[in-house]
């Protein structure tokens, strides 16, 4: 059994479980902040947000566990009642919509992003680049699952409505993941 290698957060959180708190409530708080820079595309009311950036930095930054809790935080404050899903919606109800999958799919999502980034995959720029667009997959995967439960779609209606539209911009933010992660490895002198 191999160790996962030390992920950006590691020497702060490892100091003191105060420290890995305070990646956690801030990755959560991210992401509630990034989902307020949104717009919705029509029909299906979800919208486009700088979301999955932020969940995909809590898994690269913080780890495996720490960004899946990260995550867990986010959707079970906003599952609660606080304004903090996109639009300033909150409430359960938001899981039985269109958007429930996605949200699931952003706790799957962090929590594998951190085990690639364990896995050194954050370090070079080509690799943290596919460790994020398999994030992004994770999170269309329970997206569409969701539009098809919760809205009584086909699979073909789903992905046209619920993956298609956001494709591009996801390369695009993956693209900007993995050129930061590394660029702050290096930084930190290390490249991997």
């Amino acid at each position: 059994m191999t160790t996962a290698a030390p992920v950006l957060a590691t020497p702060l959180v490892s100091r003191s479980k105060a420290w890995a708190l305070v990646g956690v409530v801030g990755f959560a708080a991210l992401t509630a902040l990034a989902a307020q820079f949104s717009f919705l595309i029509p029909p299906i009311e979800v919208p486009f947000t700088l979301q999955t950036a932020a969940v995909l930095l809590s898994g690269g930054v913080l780890g495996a566990r720490l960004g899946m809790a990260s995550q867990l935080l986010y959707v079970a404050a906003g599952a609660f009642g606080l304004p903090i899903f996109a639009e300033t919606r909150g409430g359960v109800d938001v899981l039985r919509g269109p958007t429930g999958g996605y949200l699931i799919g952003f706790v799957i999502a962090a929590y594998f992003t951190g085990r690639l980034a364990e896995g050194r995959h954050d370090r070079q720029v080509l690799s943290g680049f596919a460790a994020f667009l398999i994030g992004s997959l994770l999170i269309y995967v329970f997206g569409v699952i969701g539009l098809m439960v919760n809205l009584d779609m086909s699979i073909g209606n789903a992905i046209a409505q619920g993956v298609v539209p956001f494709v591009f911009w996801d390369v695009l933010k993956a693209l900007a993941a993995g050129l930061v992660l590394p660029a702050a490895w290096r930084l930190g002198g290390d490249s991997g």
